[in-house]
């Protein structure tokens, strides 16, 4: 068997690699093969618990969810390494050779609003095909909607100034890193300094300089002339690497110099002291030199709380570099979901244990809005009910293994998201922790969950 420094390059990429899952669902799939246990199953995701300092989630992470389940096979090499594990009979490994997903997939569309205990998307399919994508569907699904919830409370805290995200170099690994630039737009920001994002989702890319590149210089003017040289139509400098009012009277007077080239100095960048502060001098410094048409973009440290306290002072900051509080999500670093089976061989099914319990069979969650067009309650019910009044929220994407519609363009998403925001009630955008949007249960359901009781009771 190969050692791990020398292991062959497996066929897939990372990415759609059936392997990265964890142990446990293959071995469920050795005993569910073994006893012949392939009939169809239903696993729903969902969020147990929002995070304390959140009051909603936006779903996120649905389009590469779909394609792992379209794409998902396993290699020669996979299968081989499996096989020289000693850990699985034949039966599976044929069984993982032939592999293809043929389920079905309900979900609510990406950008939704979404709140604890509610079904976010369900799979419906054989049981070992159901239980094997486990692990990378939370994978998927927990990191986008994280972050694209931690986006919007940035946006939410100022809609009007230019949000970039600057997060790349401390996510958590570089997948995570480019779905978090996807998830940051979606959720309303403009624009990413990741370039692959760029290249694979359309997104807007924004940057200029690092504190690097003035120090590679004799001084801070020969920098940003050198550079407006380069980038005549890109021109925004730091200023903050030496002194920052120095850097802020060089910009006005290169602005002066590039003036008759007809090329335009369009911001300066402060990454670091007191921000609100910082940018209060600059912009004084900078109008007083006759150029109030210089944005002033920030970095360092940023968060919606941050970005809430200089909104509120009014700084005269015009866009923001958001970073490692964004991309890891710092304040809430992962979501309280999971993955449950609900139904098998056509008989619902339903976790008891304290604290986790979960409501049985396939279901359907409908949203209620008042007379203002605010969300008022959802209501949890049987995938069979219909309930007047209400918008059901799940709704199928995918049928056979085969998605059922071309794959959504992000800027349809991004307006999704815009609409949803318009619909949460005013305490649900607050920072600070409200009460939790009322979540109601049919009587259906409830009596198939005493149904599910008395069946399984023993």
């Amino acid at each position: 068997m190969p050692t791990p420094d020398h292991c062959p390059l497996a066929e897939n990429p990372l990415e759609q690699s059936p392997l990265l899952t964890d142990l446990y669902q293959l071995t469920m799939l050795q005993t569910y093969l073994d006893r012949g246990m392939q009939e169809e199953a239903v696993f729903e995701f969902f969020v147990r618990k929002i995070p304390d300092n959140r009051n909603f989630l936006i779903f996120a992470g649905l389009e590469q969810l779909l394609a792992f389940l379209e794409h998902t096979r396993f290699s020669r090499s996979e299968l081989e390494y499996l096989s020289q594990t000693g850990l699985f009979r034949q039966n599976l490994l044929d069984y993982l050779a032939g592999f293809r997903f043929s389920g079905s997939v309900h979900a609510m569309a990406e950008g939704t609003l979404c709140f604890s205990n509610e079904p976010i998307v369900r799979i419906t399919a054989p049981l070992p095909q159901a239980q094997l994508i486990e692990t990378r569907l939370i994978n998927l699904l927990q990191l986008q909607t994280l972050i694209a919830t931690k986006a919007v409370r940035c946006r939410i805290q100022a809609p009007d100034a230019r949000l970039v995200d600057f997060g790349l170099r401390r996510a958590h690994g570089a997948e995570a890193g480019l779905l978090a630039a996807r998830a940051c737009f979606l959720g309303g920001f403009d624009g990413t300094a990741n370039v692959l994002a760029g290249q694979r989702f359309g997104i807007p890319i924004l940057g200029t300089m690092a504190h690097a590149y003035i120090q590679a210089h004799d001084n801070e003017m020969e920098a940003f002339r050198h550079f407006a040289d380069s980038h005549p139509n890109n021109l925004i400098l730091l200023i903050d690497t030496y002194d920052t009012d120095r850097g802020a009277l060089r910009a006005a007077e290169l602005a002066n110099e590039l003036q008759p080239k007809g090329i335009r100095v369009k911001g300066v960048r402060i990454d670091s002291g007191e921000l609100g502060a910082e940018a209060v001098r600059v912009r004084r410094i900078l109008d007083q030199a006759g150029h109030p048409e210089i944005t002033l973009f920030a970095s360092s440290s940023i968060d919606e709380q941050l970005l809430q306290e200089l909104v509120r002072r009014r700084a005269p900051i015009d866009g923001y570099g958001i970073g490692t509080s964004l991309t890891t999500s710092s304040d809430a670093p992962f979501l309280n979901c999971a993955y449950k089976l609900q139904e098998y061989a056509g008989i619902a099914r339903r976790k008891r244990s304290r604290g986790k319990a979960t409501w049985p069979g396939r279901k359907q969650l409908y949203r209620f809005l008042d007379t203002r067009g605010k969300i008022a309650y959802d209501q949890l019910c049987c995938d069979t009910e219909s309930v007047p009044g209400g918008s059901p929220l799940l709704e199928p994407v995918m049928r056979n293994g085969r998605r059922l519609a071309a794959a959504e363009p992000l800027s349809d998403i991004r307006r999704r998201v815009q609409r949803q925001i318009a619909t949460l009630p005013d305490a649900l955008l607050s920072l600070e922790q409200a009460p939790p949007l009322p979540l109601q249960v049919s009587a259906q359901l409830q009596r198939l969950a005493r149904e599910t009781d008395r069946r399984f009771n023993r």
